[in-house]
């Protein structure tokens, strides 16, 4: 804490005083009341005695600053979470469970039966030499030929042994034979799926296919 302070001036002239007088004014302005005391004695003609005691505590100097308060904002409201609901539905696995449907099976495709146009009965032979057919290919005694003396190229005919039960279908390129009796003229190979060539001639059952 700041004691005061006692400081005595004495001025001998007129001019003095008035300089103290000044400073007095000034330091009263400032804050401070100083205690102007005139002193005249027989010892000390015309001097003044100034007594510069400061009478305000030095605490009162200091500036106060406005105490801040800072404003508290209140705190945001928290909205109560949902509660969860529990479904009244039964666990999927309470359930009874339903056989998953099984695929169908795919249709398979069927090819169409071949319309029969002709039927009937002849004998039949097998020949394995030539060079050329009746409609221009280079003759193959391993491929499912026949010659036939009427029927058109290309048309199929389908050839049964009735006595296995064997048969075969063939597809005509070739005019034959020439032998009466005999309708169809068949290739080594087509011969030999139905019977053997060591019988040379048999009767056949044939179907003429649209």
């Amino acid at each position: 804490m700041a004691g005061k302070h006692s400081r005595t001036r004495i001025f001998s002239s007129p001019a003095g005083i008035v300089a103290t007088a000044a400073v007095g004014v000034a330091l009263a302005v400032g804050g401070t009341v100083g205690a102007v005391q005139m002193v005249s004695g027989s010892d000390q003609s015309g001097q003044v005695a100034l007594d510069l005691t400061p009478t305000t505590a030095a605490s009162s100097l200091t500036p106060s600053s406005p105490a801040v308060t800072p404003s508290v904002s209140a705190s945001p409201s928290v909205a109560p979470s949902p509660s969860a609901t529990r479904s009244q539905q039964a666990a999927s696995r309470g359930r009874e469970r339903t056989a998953s449907p099984k695929p169908k099976p795919t249709a398979k495709k069927t090819t169409a039966a071949a319309k029969v146009l002709e039927s009937g009965s002849c004998g039949a032979s097998f020949y394995s030499d030539g060079q050329l057919t009746a409609n221009g290919e280079s003759f193959n005694p391993d491929a499912l030929t026949a010659a036939h003396k009427t029927l058109p190229f290309n048309t199929k005919v389908r050839v049964t042994n009735p006595a296995n039960g064997k048969s075969v279908t063939v597809r005509i390129n070739d005019r034959g034979p020439f032998i009466d009796g005999r309708c169809l003229d068949l290739s080594r190979a087509a011969f030999a799926s139905i019977a053997s060539v060591d019988v040379g001639a048999l009767t056949v059952r044939y179907e003429v296919l649209g």
